[in-house]
């Protein structure tokens, strides 16, 4: 009752499992494995399909194993998961490992802040004009959204300086960030294309 409590399948350990809806048959999966509490688990995508009550309960399981001594891998598509749980990461593409380390390393491979910048569709005009300038280490320009993404050096200093630039050659951006590099962005980094533009699992 342990299990079915902490993975809130209580009030359901009497039905058939054939009644179960989709997240509850997940989480009775997950129970499954956990139930003899191994050493060693694997957990293929625990959450897909969670309402956010119970993803945020599967998380909590996974912690209190962790805490138990129990090695878990986990595979997942949501990166602030992996952020989460996770104390050392691999990012596979095309079924090769491209990186691997803690979330920290990770993130502080990737070079300075990370800017994106809206610009009514002037995203390749836009990226000529600034490109080239000192304190970009790198740059793009979203095909879908057209947004512009800039890697720069103290990007609290850098931004009102990109933002004069593009006042002065008329550019007027519709909306700009400037945030520390996430989980998204390695993933961006290390194959070429973010994590949100692949195809479902």
């Amino acid at each position: 009752t342990e299990v079915l409590r902490a993975l809130d399948l209580e009030v359901a350990a009497d039905r058939p499992t054939g009644t179960y809806s989709g997240g509850m048959r997940r989480r009775l999966d997950v129970g499954l494995g956990i139930v003899h509490r191994p050493k060693v688990l694997f957990l293929d995508e625990p959450t897909t399909g969670l309402d956010p009550q119970a993803r945020a309960r599967m998380w909590d399981e996974i912690r209190n194993l962790r805490e138990l001594g129990t090695t878990v891998f986990l595979t997942t598509h949501y990166l602030e998961e992996a952020d989460a749980l996770c104390d050392r990461l691999a990012i596979i593409d095309h079924g090769l490992i491209v990186t691997e380390g803690t979330s920290d390393e990770l993130k502080q491979a990737v070079a300075g802040d990370v800017v994106t910048i809206g610009v009514n569709g002037f995203g390749s005009r836009v990226l000529t004009l600034v490109e080239a300038l000192p304190y970009v280490r790198e740059s793009s320009v979203d095909d879908e959204s057209g947004m512009v993404r800039l890697y720069v050096d103290r990007g609290e200093q850098a931004v009102p300086l990109l933002l004069r630039i593009l006042d002065s050659a008329g550019f007027a951006p519709t909306s700009i960030a400037l945030n520390k590099p996430s989980l998204d962005d390695v993933f961006l980094r290390q194959t070429g294309r973010s994590l949100r533009e692949e195809p479902a699992a």
